[in-house]
C-alpha cells in the first residue's frame, strides 16, 4: 500500500551532482520505487513475486523466457532468498490462480529450467504498465516534458554506465 509522507532530500547547498542524486535515494526508492512495486503486485503479488515477473518482463528477451538460474542471480542479490523460497515464489505464479508463468524444461539443457511468461502473465503485466503510466500523470501534468526527456536519457545513461562499471569491477576479481 502506497503511503501519503515521503522522504524528502535533506535541504542545503549539496554542490556535487553525485552527493544530490545520493540524497535522492529515499524519495526514489520509496516513493517512486515501492508505489510502482506495488501497482505491479496489484494486491496478488508478493514483493519478491513482482520483482520476480517484471525480471522475466525486462531481461527474457522477446520469447519472456529466462533461465531459473539466471532469476535466482538476480533475485538473490535483491533479496536475503534462499533457493526454496524462490521456488516457492515461482511455483505460486505457476499454479492457478494466478497462472502467470510456466517453469518449463530448458531448450540447452535436460537438468535446467527456465521460466516464461504466459499470455496471462503477459496481459497482467500489460495491465501493470498501464496502470504504473498512469501513475506518472502528475509528472506529465507538471513538468515540461523537454526536461522529463532530459532525464529519462540521463536515468537511462546513467544506469548503462553503473552496469559497466559493475561488470568491469566483477571482470577484475575474478
Amino acid at each position: 500500500m502506497m503511503k501519503t509522507d515521503s522522504p524528502r532530500p535533506r535541504p542545503g547547498r549539496i554542490r556535487d551532482p553525485r552527493a544530490r542524486l545520493v540524497e535522492l535515494f529515499y524519495p526514489v526508492h520509496y516513493t517512486v520505487g515501492l508505489a510502482i512495486e506495488d501497482i505491479i503486485r496489484a494486491g496478488v503479488l508478493t514483493r519478491k513475486q513482482a520483482a520476480i515477473l517484471w525480471l522475466i518482463r525486462s531481461e527474457g528477451g522477446e520469447r519472456r523466457m529466462m533461465p531459473r538460474k539466471r532469476i535466482e542471480q538476480f533475485v538473490s542479490e535483491w533479496f536475503e532468498l534462499s533457493n526454496s523460497e524462490i521456488s516457492k515464489a515461482l511455483r505460486g505464479m505457476a499454479r492457478p490462480p494466478l497462472e502467470l508463468v510456466r517453469i518449463v524444461e530448458s531448450p540447452t539443457s535436460g537438468r535446467e529450467r527456465s521460466v516464461m511468461l504466459t499470455a496471462k502473465g503477459e496481459r497482467f503485466l500489460r495491465e501493470a504498465v498501464a496502470n504504473a503510466t498512469r501513475f506518472f500523470d502528475p509528472v506529465r501534468d507538471r513538468v515540461d516534458e523537454r526536461l522529463s526527456q532530459a532525464g529519462i536519457r540521463f536515468l537511462e545513461s546513467a544506469i548503462a554506465a553503473l552496469a559497466q562499471a559493475r561488470a568491469k569491477a566483477g571482470s577484475r576479481r575474478e
